[in-house]
Formats: structure tokens, sequence, C-alpha cells
């Protein structure tokens, strides 16, 4: 699902992106509720980002990735943690683009995600290529999702990717 968001672009910087687990849901501007075998997934685009809402009988995950005012944890390039019967592992990188380059690529995601089932995409007003996008799946029993948050004014392109899964218990030898 593509979507303009109707607000103003909020996220200034790549740089400027946290990271968080835990937060209740934050007011957001388009949601897409999923139900993946079992696990009912609400993928949320916020002024300032995104958050994912994970409900499995098992348990629950919210994570959030955005400008949040006062945050003192910056966007880690990776996170593996145990969340009751679960793993979460969670990586991000930026990607720096020149200009041809990064209209290229915003055109590639957004059409990747748009026509998806388990994808939703906003656009900012004011630029085609502000964007943030969200998708999603699940395999092997693991809830995934991946999340670009382009930033054309400094041709960067932060990227995502989330794993949830039931911790498997460690092998006898």
């Amino acid at each position: 699902m593509l979507t303009t968001l109707h607000t103003s672009y909020s996220d200034t910087r790549a740089a400027d992106l946290a990271w968080a687990l835990g937060r209740e849901p934050l007011p957001a501007l388009a949601v897409l509720d999923l139900r993946l075998a079992g696990a009912q997934l609400q993928l949320r685009l916020l002024g300032a980002s995104h958050q994912v809402l994970l409900e499995e009988d098992r348990g629950s995950c919210s994570e959030t990735v955005a400008c949040m005012p006062g945050s003192s944890t910056p966007l880690p390039l990776g996170v593996a943690k145990r969340l009751g019967d679960w793993e979460y592992e969670f990586a991000a990188r930026v990607e720096t683009l020149g200009a041809g380059s990064f209209a290229g690529r915003a055109q590639e995601l957004l059409a990747l995600v748009a026509d998806h089932p388990h994808g939703l995409a906003g656009t900012f007003p004011g630029s085609p290529h502000a964007f943030t996008a969200m998708l999603a799946q699940r395999t092997e029993g693991q809830v995934q999702w991946r999340t670009w948050h382009a930033y054309p004014q400094e041709g960067q392109l932060v990227v995502t990717r989330t794993r949830v899964g039931v911790r498997m218990p460690a092998a006898v030898l």
C-alpha cells in the first residue's frame, strides 16, 4: 500500500533516528494490520518514521525507529535480545547515494512495497523521494520486517532488518 503522508517532512537527518523496544503505540499517519500465520502485526508510519507492533500467543513486541525527542538510544548497527520466549534481532545501515542513484533506488523501493500485500509506504509532501517504507513476512517460525527511510536532501537511505522468532533450546552435547 502506498500513501501520501499528510504532514510536513519532520525527519531532517538520518543521524537523528533513534531505536527503542517496548514503547507504547505512538500516533500514526498510516497503519497496515496483517495476520501472518497466527501472528498479528501492525505496521505503523509515524510523522517521525516507523513503529511495528507484534502480538502472538507467546507475547508481544514493539519496535520504534524514529526521531524521538529526548531519546538517548541512537540507531544501533545491530541488536540481539531475548524477549521472553523470543529472540529479537535488529540490524541497520546507512547507504549514501548520488542524486541519480538515490532517485532510482527510491523508485525501485516504492515500486517493490506499493503493491505488496504485506507492504506499507508513505511519501512526504514536497519531495517524491522522501519516504518511509516497510515490508513484512513470516518464514520458518519467524516474523521479519524490513524498512527504508529516505533522506533525499542528504542522499541517504537508512535500511533496517528485524527478525523475531521463538528461542531455540540449546543443543545438548
